[in-house]
Order: C-alpha cells, then structure tokens, then sequence
C-alpha cells in the first residue's frame, strides 16, 4: 500500500514538473523575438558624454553657458532625464544641464556598492563644479532626483540658488517605509503579474549590446508596470502613464532599496539645513504623494512655497508642460 502511494506520488508530481517544463518553454518561445536595448556612453561615443568621478555620463546642454545655470535631475534611482527634456525650454533665458545619473539611463553601468547617496551627491556636486563653479545654480529634480537635490542642499547650500522639487517621494526612513508599504499596492494584480511575467521572457532573448542589458529590460518592464498599474496615481485616471525613457538602470534601482535610514535621513537634513527659495511642485492627479504629502514636506522647509499642476500626475513635465513650467518660470523670475 505505501509503495503504491509512493508511486502514484512520483507520477503526480513528475506529471506537474513536466507540466512546468512545458509551460516554462511555451513561454519562452512564444516570447521570442529581438528586444533592444539602447548601448551606453561606452558603446556609443556619438552620444553627448562627459566624464565626471572617473565615470562617463550621458550628459547634453541648453542654452548660453553665460546665463544662470539650471541642473535637471532625474527619476528613480534608475531612471534617466529624457521625460524631463520639456525643461530645455528653459534655455532661453537659463543654461540647462541634463544629465543620466551613474548607473542609470545611458550612462555607464557601476557597481552596486559605488550607488549610495554620499556618491550621487559627490557626482552632483562635481557636475556643479564643472558648468558652474563661481555661481551657485538652480537644481530642477523629479522624484528621486528631487530627493536628491534636497540631500544636496545641506551639504553644499551656498552653491545652491534655489530649487524646484517635483513630488519628492519622501524625506526619513519612517516615510520611506510608509512608501514601501503603500507601493506593494501597485505592485500585485493580473495585469502586473501579466506584464511582469512578459518582460520576464522576453529578457531571456536580450543579448546585448552589454552585460547588463537583458536586467536592465527586466527591470524597466516591471517598473513601467507598477507606474502603469490601473490604480496607481502616477497618472490621472482613464490616462496610462507613458512618461518616455531611453533604458532603466536595474543595480542602482536595486541598490536604492538597501539604502539605510542614515542615508534617507541626509535628505531631511538638507531640507532644514537650506534657507534659501524652495518651489515644491504636486501634480493634482496623485494622491499617494501629491499635495498631501508635499505639504508635509514645506514643513521642512525654511522658505518654501507649494503649487499644484492641474492634469498631471507624478511626471509633471511630460504629463503637463503648459502648465508646469510656466510656474516654475515664475519661481525663476521672483
């Protein structure tokens, strides 16, 4: 009798391995196909590069080199600057300065131990040297790049002017674990598991044009899913968020979420250690960490003012340029 269960055990579970197998090769080839990935500064000595720390970045300009500097920082860790380039409009009566972040966008790929806080802020910090070293600027930054920029302000506040903060996510390791809890939300459900599960295979065809290509595409998939999911307010409701981006940086996505509560609380430290103007931006459409969240943030702030972009949700910028940039215009000019 127990051998007979034994065997009737093996076959069943033999039966669901081999069910897997198939699945899993149905899957794969079903995905088949070529997925690009766009080459870095290393691949691609025609992009705009410079060299900043001993890495190259992705880095282009705007403007008259003469006028105030602006530098724009970008999303993620892991993300890149080209949903910002509404900001070269700026150009007209500013320099503007985008650049991809270490790790990121098109830049070159580094370790994951050479993507803290102290680095991105010694390479923000060398960028402002390079386009600006006897004018203090104006930092623009977008999500993470504002957190950033914010961390930035109280290790260096005399080579800042002011600066404009679009939806900074959050300030302290206790808001960085209320985000976390809040983000699994948009990361579950049929369409996310869809869509994660694709990306997945269909990375398994990516071949280059480098090492970390196929965990970039990876990555990028499953974050372009979670920006997308239906209840997600990254994006106004009945829209799907499509803010564009060249290649999503998969290590320094990573790195970011080992980040300890010292390094998140540099940025609460740059916030009150910084005297100078603050625009704080909130697209009207997100209710995760639009207004409400940004008028908790002025509370950090000396001298800070809010202002809210109607039809728009975290991409500010790229969601609704007609209306963003003109108060940032404004903020320029006071």
């Amino acid at each position: 009798m127990l051998m007979r269960m034994s065997k009737i055990i093996l076959i069943t579970l033999g039966g669901m391995t081999g069910v897997v197998v198939v699945t899993v090769l149905c899957l794969f080839f079903a995905t088949s196909g070529q997925y690009t990935v766009a080459k870095t500064v290393l691949d691609d000595p025609s992009l705009p590069q410079i060299e900043i720390n001993g890495v190259r970045l992705h880095a282009e300009t705007y403007g008259d080199p003469s006028n105030p500097v602006i530098i724009v920082l970008h999303g993620g860790p892991g993300g890149d600057y080209r949903s910002q380039l509404g900001a070269k409009s700026l150009a007209d009566t500013n320099f503007v300065v985008f650049y991809d972040q270490r790790g990121a966008g098109l830049s070159e790929r580094v370790p994951a131990e050479a993507l803290t806080v102290p680095t991105y802020l010694a390479e923000l910090d060398a960028i402002i040297d390079r386009y600006s070293p006897e004018r203090p600027v104006t930092l623009l930054g977008h999500s993470w790049g504002a957190m950033l920029a914010t961390a930035y302000l109280g290790t260096a506040p005399d080579k800042v002017a002011r600066a404009v903060l679009l939806e900074p996510g959050f300030f302290t390791g206790e808001e960085a674990e209320e985000w976390m809890v809040h983000a699994k939300r948009y990361m579950s459900g049929l369409a996310f598991y869809k869509q994660a599960l694709r990306v997945g295979f269909q990375s398994l065809h990516v071949s280059g044009p480098d090492k970390s290509a196929a965990r970039d595409y990876l990555m990028g998939g499953v974050v372009h899913a979670f920006a997308n999911h239906p209840e997600n307010p990254y994006h106004c409701v009945f829209d799907e968020f499509d803010a564009a981006s060249w290649r999503f940086g998969a290590v320094a996505s990573q790195a970011a979420g080992k980040t300890g509560a010292a390094e998140i609380d540099l940025i609460a430290l740059g916030a009150t250690g910084y005297s100078g103007p603050v625009l704080l931006l909130a697209g009207g459409c997100n209710d995760w960490i639009g207004e409400d969240t940004q008028r908790k943030h002025l509370s950090f702030f000396e001298n800070a003012e809010l202002r809210i972009v109607p039809n728009a949700g975290h991409d500010m910028i790229w969601d609704n340029p007609d209306d963003t940039l003109p108060l940032i215009r404004a903020f320029l000019r006071a």
